[in-house]
């Protein structure tokens, strides 16, 4: 956990996602990531040199199917208080929709629902969990999937909500996030396309290519970070 802590001070520092006074709306998804967001903040809290406040929020995507009761007593445990918001986005999605590529519209949903709660609950900043790994996934399916250079920033400005989007753990590599997760109340996922999406196949594709080339995930990300871009057309 002391690295986890090491490099979202780092990012803060770095990409300045907290600033004095920020209320900042975690959002829990119940995975690993999220919930090691959340307690990451909340040590950070107590030795940051900028004052800012926490609550979390929790988009029941199934509509009512899922238990938190276990991240309820988490959240207490760090004194964050959670708001469970009911949807029901998975039978929009998979039964009255019937989505055959369902990640994009249930991801607008969710972040729809998410947003508009940590305005109603006075927030100005909504933390994501997504870690490094993440954001080179991210690029390679904008890259073979979209035929476009693209990938998430550490911190975007939502002018519709008002809101700011952080991502705190964009520096961390997620073997760390997998080390600290132990006896975490991490939420059963069952959503009907786990492990059968573009990010499942990016991320077997950043597996197969660090085996075939060691090393080359970190000199992904590098390349993403770089401020020189070379050879890259402006205009056709």
């Amino acid at each position: 956990m002391q690295k986890i802590l090491s490099v979202l001070r780092k990012a803060c520092e770095q990409f300045e996602l907290i600033e004095n006074g920020d209320k900042i709306c975690v959002g829990i998804s119940g995975g690993k990531d999220s919930l090691i967001l959340l307690k990451a903040l909340a040590r950070f809290k107590t030795f940051s040199p900028k004052q800012f406040s926490l609550c979390a929020v929790a988009v029941d995507l199934t509509g009512g199917k899922n238990d938190y009761s276990n991240i309820q007593n988490f959240c207490d445990s760090l004194d964050v208080p959670l708001t469970i918001i009911p949807s029901n986005v998975f039978e929009v999605v998979f039964e009255i929709r019937q989505e055959k590529n369902p990640c994009s519209l249930c991801a607008n949903m969710r972040r729809g629902l998410l947003n508009s709660t940590a305005k109603e609950l006075g927030c100005n900043k909504v933390a994501l969990g997504h870690h490094k790994d993440d954001l080179i996934e991210t690029f390679l399916i904008s890259l073979f999937f979209e035929g476009r250079l693209s990938t998430f920033k550490p911190k975007s400005y939502l002018s519709k909500t008002d809101l700011h989007v952080i991502r705190p753990l964009i520096l961390c590599d997620e073997e760390e996030i997998v080390k600290a997760s132990q006896n975490l109340p991490i939420l059963h996922n069952i959503c009907p396309a786990d492990k059968r999406t573009e990010r499942e196949r990016a991320k077997n594709i950043l597996q197969d290519l660090n085996k075939l080339y060691p090393n080359s995930k970190e000199k992904i990300f590098n390349a993403i970070i770089n401020k020189d871009r070379y050879n890259l057309f402006d205009k056709m």
